[in-house]
């Protein structure tokens, strides 16, 4: 089963690239260096709702009607002409509202200050990022056969292959999305996040 970063390798990965690289009005690397943060960001989250029994049913649900990899396959459509398709884009911002939910603007921050982006940027790369992750999944549920939901934590465990840095990211997510809202989240998340940061 190869991972979401070998996906990305290749013709196919510096299409996506240009495109977000275009659309945040950076230059590549540092989308690419954003993407590589986000990307494991999103599958702890995702993870978090996938061990959820009262979350977990609704993300399969969405994985099995919508997201089966396509995205990958219309890359040139969706990244190419130096722009991001806007649907992706909205679909992306209903994901994190789904998987995020008030904690969409932390998890942003967090990307900021790990990618060196304004917040903003941040925001917009895992706007991006989210379809791709769901395309992936949903992708590996399929091929794996996966019929009951509580199965995905498995799925999104390999999907990062053996990148342990990207582990740690998701990790980190996960940890963050435990905190309890008491109204020190934000002291909670540099608290939490010294070595993240330090990376």
């Amino acid at each position: 089963m190869s991972g979401i970063f070998d996906l990305l390798q290749g013709p196919m990965g510096e299409i996506i690239m240009d495109g977000i690289s275009s659309q945040l009005g950076t230059d590549k690397s540092k989308a690419q260096s954003a993407l590589s943060a986000a990307i494991p960001m999103l599958m702890g989250a995702l993870k978090k709702n996938a061990s959820d029994p009262s979350k977990a049913s609704g993300l399969f649900e969405a994985l099995m009607n919508k997201h089966d990899g396509s995205i990958f396959e219309k890359a040139a459509d969706i990244f190419g002409g130096g722009f991001v398709n806007d649907d992706v884009v909205e679909d992306g911002d209903k994901i994190l509202g789904h998987v995020l939910g008030e904690k969409k603007e932390i998890i942003a921050a967090a990307l900021s200050k790990k990618a060196g982006l304004d917040t903003g940027s941040a925001l917009n790369i895992l706007k991006m990022a989210a379809p791709m992750v769901m395309g992936m999944l949903g992708k590996q549920a399929r091929e794996n056969r996966v019929s009951n939901p509580m199965d995905l934590t498995n799925i999104i465990g390999t999907m990062l292959g053996g990148h342990s840095a990207a582990q740690e990211d998701m990790s980190f997510v996960e940890r963050l999305l435990d905190q309890d809202g008491d109204g020190s989240i934000i002291d909670d998340l540099f608290n939490m996040g010294r070595k993240f940061f330090g990376r």
